[in-house]
């Protein structure tokens, strides 16, 4: 009984992942409702049969204040897919600010960015312009979702039309 489960507020959009002992738990409590089963996986007992959970809605709508990306190290790493947004090396990374600090440039979304060691030597304290270095792809604050979708690793097909995005998995 191992696998994640998404979990939808009523209004169906995405509040969490959790395990699928405590999706089938909140509705064999009645709690939510079983939106999308895994067809490969049955919840066995002694004498019954029970579908997998795959994505559950909760019944009561769960206020969720303002959930946003925390602005870490390793999140701006993922939002950059690991690798230096000067010339798309994955290794020896480091973060890189495009308005330096010394000249007034604040540590925010869309101002950091991947660089590996080399391209951050370069930069310097200059700006990108100075430093006739271009960026690939300009910076930007995730959505929870995006993050979500984007770093959970493998996802499941059940999940993609309530997550607006392709299947990885």
């Amino acid at each position: 009984m191992s696998g994640k489960v998404l979990v939808l507020n009523q209004d169906y959009s995405p509040l969490a992942v959790c395990t699928v002992q405590r999706a089938f738990l909140l509705v064999f409590l009645d709690k939510a409702e079983l939106l999308e089963s895994d067809v490969n996986a049955k919840l066995r007992t002694v004498s019954k049969s029970y579908p997998t959970p795959a994505v559950i809605k909760i019944k009561a709508y769960i206020h969720v204040p303002y959930r946003g990306v925390v602005l870490t190290r390793q999140n701006i790493f993922k939002r950059d897919n690991g690798c230096c947004q000067y010339c798309g090396v994955d290794r020896d990374l480091t973060l890189d600010h495009l308005v330096p600090r010394s000249k007034g440039g604040k540590s925010t979304w869309n101002n950091l960015v991947t660089a590996c060691k080399a391209c951050n030597a370069k930069k310097g304290n200059y700006s990108l312009e100075e430093a006739g270095l271009v960026l690939k792809r300009p910076p930007f604050k995730p959505s929870y979702i995006m993050f979500l979708r984007n770093n959970l690793g493998s996802m499941k097909k059940e999940w993609v039309p309530y997550l607006n995005t392709p299947a990885v998995a």
